[in-house]
């Protein structure tokens, strides 16, 4: 089933939180990025995102552009038109 790109952008966050056992605090502490964002983030509530913003959680998650982006969810068969 195809996703919305924000439900993408925020299931991968949360994949990457689980993988690094971060928690959404943390990630603000490394990221900088404020914690109402990263909620946000996390629970669908922008119908979308600065790219500068996911720059700045790649960096707190110790991660390239590349990475975050680099998953299935976003291939283009599974996102929205």
């Amino acid at each position: 089933m195809a996703l919305p790109l924000n439900q993408a952008v925020s299931k991968r966050l949360d994949e990457l939180l689980k993988e690094r056992n971060m928690t959404p605090y943390q990630l603000y502490i490394e990221s900088g990025v404020p914690r109402s964002t990263i909620g946000n983030l996390l629970n669908c509530t922008y119908p979308s995102m600065k790219l500068r913003v996911i720059h700045e959680l790649c960096q707190g998650l110790k991660i390239d552009l590349s990475d975050f982006f680099s998953s299935p969810l976003f291939e283009e068969v599974n996102l929205e038109p």
